[in-house]
């Protein structure tokens, strides 16, 4: 996944409380087999003036010019709660989004993001309030950075707020490592495990048929 540590983009308002994964993605518009192609239904329901069409809602945040090219969402509490469909996410990933910052987040949705490249950022809601305000301005010109090294959201009117996240997930978005690519850090150790194992247990590396089966690591 790619590799998150320091942003500035075009940062949408979306100050609502509990947009859950289904508003994120309805069901309806998880009709593939992989990641792509979910960019175009994202908030569908919200973006389009009618269920299944495409025909775009100027009255929507994300189809306003004002806010072409958003990378940022700004939101409320408990965002992402609802089903822990990862499609969710993947949505955000193809549309463009690289982070959120919101009250809260639910829990699943939270550790995808993680998972995806997408970081979330929690701040309270007095300063959520004040970064929209800022960028309502003028949002072409009135970006937001992310500094995932330093912790911090800044803009160019001054604003300045720090967040935290834990320690394994700042690593992760710092590396650009989802939890496979973080195992094969450590393939050599798993390489050297499974020798030995294959040594004192060779009985477990046979076959149907009795023939020896090689414990090499292959990730």
């Amino acid at each position: 996944m790619k590799a998150f540590t320091t942003h500035t983009g075009v940062a949408a308002p979306l100050l609502r409380r509990n947009i859950d994964t289904d508003a994120i993605i309805p069901s309806r518009e998880m009709k593939r087999v992989s990641k792509l192609g979910l960019g175009e239904g994202l908030f569908a329901a919200w973006r389009y003036t009618m269920p299944g069409g495409r025909e775009a809602n100027p009255a929507f945040v994300l189809n306003q010019p004002a806010y072409a090219n958003t990378s940022i969402v700004l939101s409320g509490e408990n965002f992402g709660c609802g089903s822990s469909r990862e499609h969710a996410v993947w949505a955000l990933v193809e549309y463009g989004i690289r982070a959120i910052i919101a009250e809260s987040f639910g829990a699943i949705f939270h550790t995808n993001c993680i998972r995806n490249g997408v970081l979330p950022v929690v701040l309270p809601a007095r300063d959520i309030r004040a970064l929209a305000d800022f960028v309502q301005q003028d949002p072409q010109r009135h970006c937001l950075t992310i500094d995932l090294e330093q912790m911090q959201v800044t803009g160019e009117g001054g604003q300045h707020c720090v967040f935290s996240l834990d320690e394994g997930a700042r690593e992760m978005l710092l590396q650009g490592l989802d939890p496979i690519a973080q195992t094969l850090q450590d393939r050599e150790a798993i390489a050297q495990f499974e020798q030995a194992r294959a040594t004192a247990h060779p009985w477990a590396f046979r076959d149907y048929a009795g023939s020896a089966v090689s414990a090499e690591f292959k990730p």
